[in-house]
Order: C-alpha cells, then sequence, then structure tokens
C-alpha cells in the first residue's frame, strides 16, 4: 500500500471503525490489539497501547527483598557486561 494512499471506512452504529487489512497487517495489530486513541488537531491518533503501566523507580524501589550488603556500581556494571556476554555467545 503505497503511504499517500486514501483509504475509506465508515463509524457503525455502535461507535465501531474497521481499520483496513493492509494497514492492520504492517502494523501487526491482530485480533484484540488493544489502542491507545488520541485525539489531535489532525485528526484521530492510533497507537499500540503500553503492556505495563508507566512506573517510576520510586514506585517500585524496595519491593524485592534483597538478604546482603547492597551492590557497588562497579558490581552492577559488571554484572550486567557478564550478562550481556552470555546473551551474546549464545546467538
Amino acid at each position: 500500500m503505497a503511504a499517500a494512499e486514501k483509504l475509506i471506512t465508515t463509524v457503525s452504529t455502535k461507535g465501531q471503525v474497521i481499520l483496513p487489512s493492509a494497514i492492520r497487517k504492517r502494523r501487526e495489530w491482530d485480533a484484540g490489539t488493544r489502542l491507545l486513541v488520541e485525539d489531535t488537531p489532525e485528526g484521530v491518533l492510533l497507537k499500540p497501547a503500553p503492556v505495563f503501566a508507566e512506573t517510576l523507580p520510586e514506585d517500585v524501589f524496595g519491593s524485592l527483598p534483597h538478604k546482603g550488603r547492597p551492590k557497588t556500581l562497579e558490581e552492577m556494571d559488571a554484572g550486567v557486561l557478564a550478562e550481556a556476554r552470555r546473551r551474546h555467545a549464545r546467538d
């Protein structure tokens, strides 16, 4: 489908709109896909809804129990690097 191609759909009596198949396939929006609907000055914008609610570090800080001394930044960096190397080695 060309980017400039205009497609037309109709709003049903229930307020439903059918998205053209080409758009659903290109976006990989299968049945049941949750979409955010945003009203913009240019029209209506549909975007995939996030799987998880947005959180801040302070919302979840300390939610996992940990025993022992806290890790240093150097230990955390080394752990991340070791895991990246492990994952890269199996690819």
